[in-house]
C-alpha cells in the first residue's frame, strides 16, 4: 500500500503525531522516511481538509528540532564510539566514507552544516548526533537547529500543500474543460454526419429520374 493511501485511513491527530514523531527519530539519528511522511501529509492536507497545514508543519518543525537537540546530546555523551555502533547497526547511511564526508562539511561549514544539512537526506540524519561528537557549542547548534527545522519543515509543508491545492483546481478545471469539449465535438459530429445523410438523401432522386432518349 501507497504511503498517502495508508495515511488516508489514519485519523487527523494521529497524522499530526506520527509527522512529529518520525521527524523527530530521524533526527535523532535513526534512518526513517520522515521527508517521504511529511510530504505525503502535506499533500493529503492539500485534499481533505480535517488536516490543518499549520498544525502538521508546526508538529513537524517541534519533531526536527527536538529530535535533533536530543541527537546533539547523545552524540556529545556517546562521542565516536556512538558513530562506530550506528556504522555496524545502519552501515548503508553511517559508513566511514559517509561519517568521514559529514565531518569534513561539519568543520568546513559549522552552523551552515547543520542548517543546511535539514534538506540533505544524509545529513539530516547525521546533524545533531555529529555536531555532538564534534563538540559544536551547543548555542551556535541550537540557532541552526531551530532555523533549519523551521525552514525545512515549515517551508516543505507549506509548498507541498499549496502546489496540492492548486494541482487539485487545475484537475477540477480540466475535467469541466473536458466535459464541454467533449459535448462540443460531439454536437460537430451529429450536424457533420446529418448533413451527410440530407445530402445523400438529396443526390437518390435526381439518380433514379431517367435519362430522356435523344431524338
Amino acid at each position: 500500500m501507497h504511503v498517502q493511501e495508508w495515511l488516508e485511513t489514519v485519523p487527523a491527530v494521529s497524522i499530526y503525531a506520527l509527522v512529529g514523531l518520525v521527524i523527530g527519530v530521524e533526527s535523532l539519528g535513526i534512518p526513517l522516511p520522515g521527508e517521504i511522511i511529511l510530504v505525503s501529509s502535506a499533500l493529503l492536507a492539500s485534499q481533505h481538509g480535517d488536516i490543518d497545514p499549520v498544525v502538521l508543519g508546526a508538529c513537524a518543525t517541534a519533531g526536527a528540532i527536538i529530535g535533533d537537540s536530543i541527537g546533539y546530546a547523545i552524540g556529545r555523551k556517546g562521542g565516536r564510539p556512538l558513530l562506530a555502533w550506528l556504522g555496524d547497526r545502519f552501515p548503508r547511511h553511517f559508513s566511514e566514507g559517509h561519517v568521514a564526508t559529514a565531518e569534513r562539511s561539519f568543520r568546513k561549514w559549522g552552523m551552515w552544516a547543520v542548517f543546511f544539512g535539514r534538506f540533505v537526506a544524509l545529513l539530516r540524519i547525521f546533524a545533531g548526533p555529529l555536531a555532538g561528537v564534534l563538540r559544536m557549542p551547543y548555542w551556535k547548534f541550537l540557532i541552526a537547529n531551530v532555523l533549519g527545522g523551521i525552514v525545512w519543515a515549515g517551508g516543505t509543508t507549506a509548498v507541498v500543500y499549496y502546489v496540492g491545492v492548486v494541482a487539485e483546481s487545475w484537475l477540477k478545471r480540466f475535467s469541466w474543460l473536458g466535459l464541454v469539449v467533449a459535448v462540443l465535438l460531439g454536437a460537430a459530429s451529429m450536424l457533420i454526419v446529418r448533413r451527410k445523410a440530407r445530402k445523400a438523401q438529396d443526390e437518390k432522386p435526381a439518380a433514379a429520374e431517367p435519362v430522356p432518349a435523344a431524338e
